[in-house]
């Protein structure tokens, strides 16, 4: 491997402008594709607050018709009614929480200072466990707590120090919207990407108008999260919830409601890519665009990366022949070619890599414009984007970026007659 090393340097030095040209492709490539796969990455990526998002059933929305309607559907949150039915009922899960479904701005201020919007994001008790915060002083409010409506309050560690002055404020009082709360713990502050998490500060939703904010019996401002205790207990938590919305389905039916179920609730990655509650997810509609699209990115450097590694190639055209002339065979000049060609793509390609990560950390803002939650974007951590399985992304599209672009000249390359080629000719 030393010696591959060793001639794929030798080649990038002996035409430089060829060389770094089809580096720069491509890099170019890898850098676009990546820079793809990491804004798809993470959504569905666990990181802390949302660790355990390759475990978690997500149900935003519900779908109801009626007997009564001649036509159509609603489709909204869950009321705390529907929550306390079905979700509060399960006994298979790890946890299961439920919350609003965005955080909304409040009026913040402590008795002495001035006010300021914040993110305020209702919960209950089982949020804690579903999400792993950090908490760098206090604890949070528990199930009796939440259950008792009590006025207590988490906050992230700069909204105490706004109201504060400091982090250690476990005990100390606010207001939120004129409504005075206790601190029950801080929490380090939250990544805006972190879209069921994020907040500034977090209330028991028995406390505001979340309980009360429904539309009808069944539909109001609440979505849920589902942690099973493993992957392998998915099966056993979705029967679970199956038979209670049977259950409660069979009591409504009374009244007329029939409960639209589409395949709910989702695996982290599904719900990430179903926009509208009132459509069936179709996971493989967005597999193939997304396997469309990384093709088309491949496929477009590849072509002409090909003619460049031809024409690299073809200047070596005496050495290949020597080396056919002492015995070589066409396999084995084949593979080496392959095998060097395949080392110049992955070192274009770690390149890519890199600034695929630079720009995904220090354009966020720019990259994540689309985000749903309000405010600024955070910046993305390398501890977000990088893991093997994005790595081993990387260099798998550099295989394929290779085999597009080299298998053709490396194997007109071997077939290079070797008196021709000695004399220098075609």
């Amino acid at each position: 491997m030393q010696n591959y090393l060793k001639q794929a340097i030798a080649s990038l030095r002996s035409q430089p402008l060829v060389s770094w040209v089809s580096v720069a492709g491509t890099a170019l490539a890898i850098f676009l594709i990546m820079v793809t796969v990491m804004m798809e990455e993470i959504r569905v990526t666990p990181f802390a607050p949302e660790s355990n998002r390759d475990r978690w059933l997500v149900q935003r929305f519900t779908s109801l018709t009626n007997t009564n309607w001649e036509d159509g559907e609603t489709n909204s949150g869950m009321s705390h009614r529907l929550v306390k039915a079905v979700f509060y009922e399960m006994e298979t899960p790890e946890a299961v929480t439920a919350l609003t479904i965005n955080p909304l701005e409040a009026l913040v201020s402590e008795s002495s200072g001035k006010a300021f919007g914040a993110q305020t994001l209702d919960v209950d008790a089982g949020f804690w466990k579903v999400m792993d915060f950090t908490f760098i002083s206090g604890s949070p409010f528990d199930r009796a707590e939440f259950d008792a409506a009590s006025q207590v309050a988490v906050i992230s560690e700069s909204t105490a120090r706004r109201l504060f002055g400091t982090s250690d404020a476990a005990g100390r009082e606010f207001s939120v919207n004129h409504k005075q709360y206790r601190v029950k713990g801080v929490v380090r502050d939250v990544s805006t990407l972190a879209t069921d998490a994020y907040a500034d500060i977090w209330v028991p939703y028995t406390t505001t108008q979340a309980i009360n904010n429904n539309w009808n019996e069944f539909m109001g401002s609440l979505k849920v999260i589902i942690l099973p205790r493993s992957k392998e207990e998915i099966t056993a938590v979705r029967e679970e919830y199956n038979r209670l919305f049977a259950r409660l389905h069979d009591e409504s039916r009374e009244a007329g409601w029939k409960f639209i179920m589409r395949g709910r609730p989702y695996d982290q990655e599904t719900s990430a890519n179903t926009q509208w509650a009132n459509l069936d997810p179709d996971m493989e509609s967005v597999r193939k665009s997304r396997y469309i699209l990384w093709t088309i990115l491949l496929l477009v450097p590849a072509v002409n990366l090909s003619s460049m590694t031809h024409s690299r190639l073809s200047k070596r055209r005496e050495e290949i022949g020597v080396r056919r002339a002492f015995g070589a065979r066409r396999s084995q000049i084949l593979a080496d070619l392959f095998v060097e060609s395949l080392l110049i793509t992955v070192m274009a390609g770690l390149l890519g890599l890199a600034a695929s990560t630079l720009l995904a950390i220090f354009g966020s803002e720019m990259l994540l414009a689309s985000s749903s939650v309000t405010g600024e974007v955070s910046a993305l951590t390398p501890g977000m984007l990088l893991s093997w399985h994005t790595f081993g992304l990387a260099m798998l599209f550099c295989l394929i970026l290779n085999i597009l672009s080299s298998s053709l000249p490396a194997w007109q390359a071997s077939r290079t007659n070797v008196v021709n080629a000695l004399a220098g000719k075609k």
